[in-house]
């Protein structure tokens, strides 16, 4: 982030480029480029400093516009809702913090959810501005997120997973199948697919392993290790469907659910996938971390719904 901004009440601002344009002034430009919003809402955001130049200064409603420049701005907090689950923070040392997220809560602030996030809460309640995820788990994934404490070392953190550094081992209840002789590594091209969210699983030049096993069998149902060497979007929940063993509760594989907003949601079936272990070198102290959850999925007293 802008070092000339801060975060307000853990929410780090927005920022858009102002393209060539007709735009007298910087409000003619965000009323046209968000149509969701209004102009007198704009107008009142600006009043009450929440738009910003990239020097972090104020810029008000009759701020002239300036193409090839940038502006920051705070999105308004309409909340509604609390997600009502607890995170923890498992480890904290000089340069790293690792929490253990709950089902349904974001990892960063996305769509509805601004307050509502790991990293938001972690902020406010650390009071670490600086504070940033090194990776990301799905919504109505549960488990270990490793965050960095300092700027100038994300990036250092941040290359031990683009370089497939760290080792990761997640646990997901599934059906039961006996089609397969365990463990296999499935491999295959993960792209996206022309249906919101969803990922598409196809043959071809592979971007995409994952090493699944067999732990566990209680009736029809399976306890089953998931160790991704890539990190595609979606990818352990691609995978498993592929297999024909979609993982317990997903909203998405294999038929997209109906999306229901945060504050009319169930949350007593959250998908059955957990980020169970993080293993790595630490780039900067040499020290060998190995961090485990201390969250549980719901296994083996958990009725499987039919997902066929």
């Amino acid at each position: 982030m802008n070092k000339n901004l801060q975060n307000l009440n853990g929410v780090g601002p927005s920022k858009v480029f102002l393209p060539e344009g007709p735009y007298l002034t910087v409000l003619d430009f965000l009323e046209r480029r968000f149509p969701r919003g209004t102009r007198a809402g704009w107008e009142k955001r600006m009043l009450a400093g929440r738009v910003l130049n990239q020097d972090g200064q104020s810029l008000y409603p009759e701020a002239p516009y300036l193409p090839r420049s940038i502006v920051y701005y705070y999105r308004e907090v309409v909340e509604n809702f609390v997600i009502p689950f607890q995170e923890s923070i498992i480890y904290e040392d000089e340069y790293l913090l690792v929490a253990d997220k709950p089902h349904y809560l974001p990892v960063t602030p996305v769509g509805p959810y601004i307050q509502e996030t790991l990293l938001v809460r972690l902020r406010q309640r650390t009071g670490i501005e600086a504070l940033s995820a090194v990776h990301r788990l799905d919504l109505e994934t549960a488990g270990l997120v490793l965050f960095t404490k300092q700027a100038s070392t994300r990036n250092v953190y941040a290359q031990l997973f683009r370089n497939r550094l760290v080792d990761k081992t997640y646990l997901a209840i599934a059906s039961y199948t006996d089609i397969h002789t365990w463990p296999i590594e499935y491999k295959s091209k993960i792209i996206n697919s022309n249906q919101f969210m969803k990922m598409q699983d196809m043959e071809g030049d592979e971007n995409a392993i994952t090493q699944i096993d067999l732990i566990e069998r209680s009736g029809d149902q399976a306890l089953y290790q998931l160790k991704p060497l890539t990190g595609k979007k979606h990818q352990l929940r691609v995978h498993m469907n592929a297999i024909g063993i979609p993982i317990l509760y997903d909203q998405i594989y294999p038929r997209m659910q109906a999306y229901l907003a945060p504050q009319d949601r169930n949350y007593d079936k959250p998908m059955q996938l957990l980020a169970k272990s993080l293993a790595f070198t630490d780039p900067i102290t040499g020290q060998g971390h190995f961090f485990e959850t201390h969250l549980k999925l719901q296994w083996p007293k958990v009725d499987l719904i039919d997902q066929s």
